[in-house]
C-alpha cells in the first residue's frame, strides 16, 4: 500500500524546524536511518548552514558500521570532521562536559517500535543528560514500522537491563516522540525530572500505516521481513537457538544442530563483520523454520507477538533441559529479560497454551493500553 502524497517524516520537514536550529550550536543524536531523503541528516543540515558541533551515537555507531552489542568508542567523523561521542561505549549518557558547548540537541533516530530495541533506552538517557544540563531537545520524530501492534508482558522492574528499562509491553506501539511524552508525563526519568521536548512530527501518519524503512535500522534488521517479524522472533535470542544470526537472514530464520530429525530447512551460520562475528553454532547446519516468506499480515490481522513459534521449537527439541540454558553460549540472551517477567519460562517448560500464557500478561497490558491514550500524537 502506497504512502499518502501527504506523508513525510519530521526530518523531511525542514522548514518547521530549521528556525529552531538557526544561530545555536547544535548536538545530533543520529545513525544511519538519520536522512533527509536519501542524504544523512547531519550532512543535510550541514549544507544548511546549520552548525553542528557533535553527533552522538548509539549502539552500532553513528555511521552504523559496529555490530550488535559491541562497545562503540568516541571518535571523530572522517566525513564531516565533527566528535562524535558514543553513547553505547563508556557510556549511556552524555556528560555535563558532552553538553558544554551545546545549546539545543536534535534526537533522530529510526525506532522499530519494541521495548528490546536500544534506541529508545538511548532516548531516555539523552533526555536526563538535556533536563540536569538545562538543554532543549527536538525530536525529528519517524514512523513506527510495527506502530499497529501493542503486545506482550508488562516488564517487570526485577528484569530492567539493557535491553528494557520501563514497564512497557514488548511492542509498545509509539513512535519516538510518543514515547519521549510518556517517559516525561509518567515521570520515568531519574529523578522524576522533566526534559523540555519540542517534537516535529509525522505529517500524513497513523499507527496502522504500512510503513517500509527506506535504511534498515541496524545490521541485523536489514530487510522488511526481518523488522516486522522482529517483536517475535527476537525472543529467541534468549533461547538456544540460532534465530539467523550469521546468515543475511537474521529474524527470519531460526534453528539449531540438534533438530535435525524434526525439520527439513536448514541454513548454517557463518561469521559476517558487522553484523555477527561469532554467530551460535557457528559453521554447523542448524534445522529449523523458514519465515522469509511469511506472510506478515497474518501478524498484522492478530495484533499479537507470535509465541506459537517459540512453543512449537521448544517441544520440538530432544534436550528441553538445554532450551533456555544461557550456560550453554554467551550468545545467548535471558529469556526473562527479553519477555519481562519470571513465569514465561516455566510456562512453557510447562506445556500451557498459547491462550493461558497470554492471559497472565493481564490486566497489565490492558492498563498500558489506557495510559499509553494520553501520549499519542497520530491515530
Amino acid at each position: 500500500m502506497p504512502l499518502p502524497s501527504s506523508f513525510k517524516t519530521g526530518a523531511e520537514q525542514t522548514e518547521k524546524y530549521l528556525p529552531l536550529l538557526k544561530g545555536k550550536r547544535i548536538g545530533m543524536v543520529v545513525n544511519p536511518t538519520s536522512v533527509i531523503g536519501d542524504q544523512a541528516s547531519v550532512d543535510s543540515l550541514l549544507k544548511r548552514g546549520v552548525t553542528i558541533q557533535k553527533i552522538f551515537g548509539p549502539e552500532h555507531g553513528f555511521r552504523g558500521n559496529t555490530s550488535a552489542g559491541v562497545s562503540v568508542k568516541d571518535d571523530v567523523d572522517t566525513k564531516t570532521g565533527i566528535k562524535a561521542i558514543s553513547l553505547y561505549g563508556k557510556h549511556s549518557t552524555p556528560t555535563t562536559e558532552d553538553l558544554a558547548d551545546i545549546d539545543l540537541m536534535v534526537f533522530d533516530i529510526q525506532d522499530v517500535g519494541v521495548r528490546f530495541y536500544t534506541y529508545i533506552n538511548t532516548l531516555q538517557h539523552v533526555m536526563e543528560a538535556c533536563a540536569a544540563n538545562n538543554k532543549e531537545l527536538l525530536i525529528l520524530d519517524r514512523p513506527n514500522p510495527n506502530g499497529y501492534l501493542i503486545d506482550g508482558p508488562i516488564l517487570d522492574p526485577k528484569f530492567k537491563s539493557g535491553i528494557g528499562i520501563q514497564p512497557i509491553p514488548i511492542a509498545h506501539g509509539l513512535t519516538v516522540g510518543e514515547y519521549a511524552q510518556m517517559l516525561n508525563g509518567e515521570g520515568w526519568l531519574k529523578d522524576k525530572v522533566k526534559c523540555k521536548i519540542t517534537i516535529i512530527k509525522n505529517a500524513g501518519y497513523n499507527h496502522d500505516m504500512e510503513y517500509t524503512l527506506p535504511v534498515k535500522p541496524s545490521p541485523n534488521l536489514n530487510t522488511q521481513q526481518a523488522i516486522m517479524l522482529y517483536p517475535s522472533t527476537c525472543l529467541f535470542e534468549g533461547t538456544y537457538l540460532n534465530h539467523g544470526r550469521g546468515t543475511m537472514f537474521p529474524f527470519t530464520i531460526v534453528g539449531a544442530p540438534y533438530l535435525k530429525d524434526k525439520f527439513e530447512f536448514s541454513f548454517t551460520p557463518k561469521s559476517i563483520k558487522g553484523m555477527s562475528e561469532t554467530p551460535l553454532f557457528q559453521d554447523q547446519v542448524c534445522y529449523g523454520l523458514d519465515l522469509r516468506q511469511y506472510d506478515v499480515t497474518a501478524l498484522r490481522k492478530s495484533k499479537q507477538v507470535n509465541i506459537s513459534w517459540l512453543i512449537e521449537l521448544y517441544n520440538a527439541s530432544p534436550k528441553k533441559e538445554d532450551f533456555f540454558n544461557t550456560k550453554l553460549s554467551k550468545e545467548m540472551g535471558t529469556i526473562e529479560r527479553l519477555v519481562g517477567v519470571a513465569d514465561f519460562r516455566q510456562q512453557v517448560i510447562d506445556g500451557k497454551s498459547e491462550k493461558e500464557i497470554r492471559a497472565s500478561w493481564e490486566p497489565g497490558l490492558s492498563a498500558y493500553k489506557t495510559m499509553r491514550k494520553k501520549y499519542l500524537i497520530y491515530d
